[in-house]
């Protein structure tokens, strides 16, 4: 049973004892003492102000008394303010706690669930390589994942490639015309890479029609729709939904090169995948239940071929779900894919980890599938999340001015390599230490920046400010995280840990670490209740100041006294096993020694 659990229950006997009422456990309100006042945990006792007919401060004393006189032994001591009962703990409790965080392996996981979740993210597109809006999207995908696979989740991981449709082509075609047969091999580039270059030179080109077209006379608006690029584009698409065997072929040539450069990505990220769906083996799917919804009378086709859903009576607009040429829209494949999905799996819950410029779509994706008859349609779940902004402004891919993921963390690990050694100028590490320390801090650095904001919020992402050694930040808790190491590496004998011996009282340094560590579990609960892995950072990033606080004023090694000595090193050694864990939901590595 949790502290919390334990006074709830104390303080329900207490006011049945002094009031002769059942308290409900609603009425138990339990917080965290607040630093200004000693005690560990606060009881407020407004809820029974009425019962007891007393003015707050008397009805705190009162419990407070009973508490102290039950025998339970948990309450050393208390103070009443106003409506607050801060109640301090016996120290035993607290040695107990530790002894037990330090027994369990997985602290922080939760029991199983017996229920599976399907986490989507990533969903990108095979026309250009991953970007910096990427490595958000992956990041909290990965994370949420594992959040709530410690929350007893057996989680599938899941990514939708967007390897079809007129962006493809575009790359597609811009290779065929100015090409000349390059490939990954032949230019050392890498797949996704090179892709990309020719989707930026499509749009070159493209625009450059435009302006020509619209030099003779022609309105812009006319001119997208009639310059040559994008006329053969269109063609293009229309000859690979009619599998077109060359254009089916180039595409899966041009797609292998894409697939091997976002799996090195992926990779050097840290996140990976269970099962991957790509839309040109859903959209059928999706074509074929729009045209049972058509028949069935819940869709109606246009006038030029189209089909569209009428959403008015949702509070929406008309949706567009086939073309005139019969060719698919995004809203289509994705009715395919979630259909697929559930068939493949037996899903309890459905989330799209998907930026938030995508609100409307996800709704009238719940909406669609909920008319088509699928069960699962009103319980999707759409994690939205903000925009990540650099300091000179957004991103903006077809115009080649993109963060590209891979340069980005080629950057981050070459800047924590170079603070790293201004920092250990006579380091013993050979350069293959260092250079992996350097990885693990650079990207340390990269996630945990991203990471630790409100993941519903934009979010400014300034390189230098996220691999600082000191405050908020990745490189502070990795470098607490490898002191802890060090010290234990230097204790002399770690079979001590666990004997405590006669310990006469706990330093408030010591009983704050051992505190912070009992509320991982309930923090790790909260983080998966709110889909949200800035829980986990904030709580990693208190955890390790506490521990610098307590470094900083206590002695470890050289405590004289032993029982004293081997509580520090059992505190260590679990705030390091806790910060590990915790980093850990946010796919970082921790180094052993900085």
């Amino acid at each position: 049973m949790s502290l919390e659990q334990n006074i709830q229950v104390l303080v329900k006997d207490a006011v049945k004892a002094l009031y002769g009422v059942e308290a409900t456990d609603a009425m138990v309100q339990l917080q965290k003492t607040r630093p200004e006042f000693e005690g560990n945990l606060t009881v407020v006792v407004f809820p029974f102000v009425k019962l007891a007919r007393k003015a707050p401060a008397q009805v705190a004393t009162e419990i407070g008394e009973k508490l102290m006189a039950d025998g339970s032994g948990l309450i050393a001591r208390f103070n009443a303010v106003q409506g607050f009962l801060n109640l301090v703990i016996d120290d035993a409790f607290w040695v107990k706690q530790l002894e037990a965080i330090d027994a369990e392996a997985n602290y922080g996981q939760q029991p199983d669930r017996h229920q599976l979740m399907m986490v989507e993210y990533s969903s990108p597109n095979t026309n250009k390589p991953l970007h910096l809006g990427h490595v958000r999207n992956n990041l909290l995908g990965y994370s949420i994942a594992k959040i709530q696979e410690a929350n007893g989740w057996k989680v599938v991981k899941t990514n939708i490639v967007n390897d079809r449709g007129i962006h493809i082509c575009k790359s597609m075609l811009a290779w065929l015309k100015f090409g000349n047969g390059e490939t990954p091999e032949t230019s050392g580039k890498k797949g996704d890479h090179l892709i990309g270059d020719y989707y930026v030179r499509f749009d070159k080109e493209y625009k450059a029609q435009i302006a020509e077209l619209m030099a003779k006379g022609m309105d812009e608006e006319t001119a997208k729709k009639e310059a040559p690029l994008m006329l053969e584009a269109q063609e293009m698409l229309r000859k690979w939904e009619a599998n077109d065997p060359e254009i089916r072929a180039l595409w899966a040539k041009m797609n292998e090169w894409v697939y091997a450069g976002f799996d090195e990505t992926y990779k050097r990220l840290g996140v990976s995948f269970d099962k991957i769906y790509y839309e040109s083996n859903t959209y059928l799917e999706g074509k074929s239940e729009v045209e049972k919804g058509l028949a069935a009378g819940q869709f109606y086709r246009r006038e030029d071929g189209s089909v569209w859903a009428d959403l008015t009576k949702d509070g929406l607009d008309e949706k567009l779900l086939l073309r005139s040429d019969g060719t698919s829209v995004y809203m289509t494949q994705d009715i395919g894919t979630a259909k697929l999905r559930f068939q493949d799996y037996p899903i309890d819950k459905m989330v799209y980890v998907v930026g938030n410029e995508q609100e409307y779509h996800f709704k009238v994706l719940s909406i669609l599938l909920d008319r088509l008859g699928f069960p699962f349609g009103k319980e999707l779940v759409h994690f939205s999340y903000g925009m990540v902004e650099l300091p000179n402004g957004k991103m903006k891919s077809r115009e080649g001015t993109v963060v590209d993921a891979d340069d980005l963390m080629d950057k981050m690990v070459e800047d924590a390599k170079e603070i790293y050694l201004e920092k250990n100028d006579q380091s013993p590490m050979s350069n293959v230490q260092c250079d992996e320390v350097a990885r693990m801090v650079g990207l340390g650095a990269l996630k945990y920046f991203i990471l630790k904001v409100d993941p519903r919020k934009n979010m400014l992402f300034n390189p230098a400010e996220s691999i600082d050694f000191n405050g908020n930040t990745g490189p502070f808790i990795q470098y607490t995280y490898a002191r802890i190491q060090s010290v234990l590496r230097k204790a002399e004998k770690l079979d001590d840990l666990g004997i405590l011996g006669n310990l006469g009282g706990l330093d408030p340094k010591e009983l704050a670490l051992i505190q912070r560590l009992t509320e991982f579990p309930q923090t790790v609960r909260v983080a998966g209740d709110n889909f949200s892995p800035a829980v986990i950072c904030n709580y990693a990033y208190d955890l390790a100041c506490d521990f610098n606080s307590f470094y900083h004023d206590l002695s470890i090694l050289n405590e004289p006294d032993a029982a004293k000595r081997a509580l520090r090193l059992l505190l260590a050694k679990n705030v390091g096993k806790v910060l590990n864990a915790a980093m850990s939901l946010l796919g970082i590595e921790m180094p052993e020694r900085m």
